[in-house]
């Protein structure tokens, strides 16, 4: 599979591989931050990020959804930004980053 073939409007690409393991964390985070309700960032990587899943739960809870597209060459996963979930459950809608964004409060 093509892992960009799908690539539609609302779905930016984000391939970790080209970025240090160091500040890939950061990088994702940032990219997270800066997406709109009901846009998908089409994340690509070497191995299946678990460790950045549990991250990214604790962080945004159930305003990314989270769903596999590839797991055989280069896992491939969409990240749905849900923000009107958050905003149902009470709190505020804001971006993530502070300004525009998500929706999500990020720097929890």
């Amino acid at each position: 599979m093509d892992c960009c073939s799908e690539n539609h409007l609302d779905t930016h690409i984000f391939d970790a591989r080209g970025i240090s393991k160091r500040f890939r964390h950061s990088a994702i985070f940032g990219a997270i931050e800066s997406l709109e309700d009901g846009e998908v960032m089409r994340f690509i990587n070497d191995h299946d990020p678990l460790p950045l899943l549990a991250q990214m739960g604790q962080r945004y809870g159930g305003q990314i959804r989270v769903e596999y597209v590839d797991r055989s060459g280069p896992v491939v996963i969409d990240f749905h930004i849900q923000a009107h979930q958050h905003a149902s459950e009470g709190e505020g809608a804001g971006s993530c980053g502070g300004s525009g964004g998500c929706g999500c409060s990020g720097g929890r």
